[in-house]
């Protein structure tokens, strides 16, 4: 997906999995995405995902990203 290439070039990781657990929404000019993922057998990332309105023709945008989660880390705006 462009988000995992767009991960995987800026935290200079590889990831053989790349599974979203859970995510929330945020709608500002378009969607904000704040995704729980899972990138190996247990560590996980949040992804802070800007999708644009649908008319601005824009695929997602990786905003920012935190790593070193844990499947039970609670998914937060950040």
């Amino acid at each position: 997906s462009q988000v995992k290439s767009q991960f995987e070039r800026r935290a200079n990781m590889n990831c053989v999995v790349f599974t979203a657990i859970v995510y929330k929404t945020q709608v500002v000019a378009g969607t904000m995405y704040f995704i729980k993922v899972q990138v190996s057998d247990a560590e996980y990332v949040h992804l802070k995902v800007f999708q644009s309105l649908p008319y601005e023709n824009q695929g997602p945008s990786l905003e920012s990203f935190q790593t070193g989660k844990t499947r039970d880390d609670p998914l937060t705006y950040f």
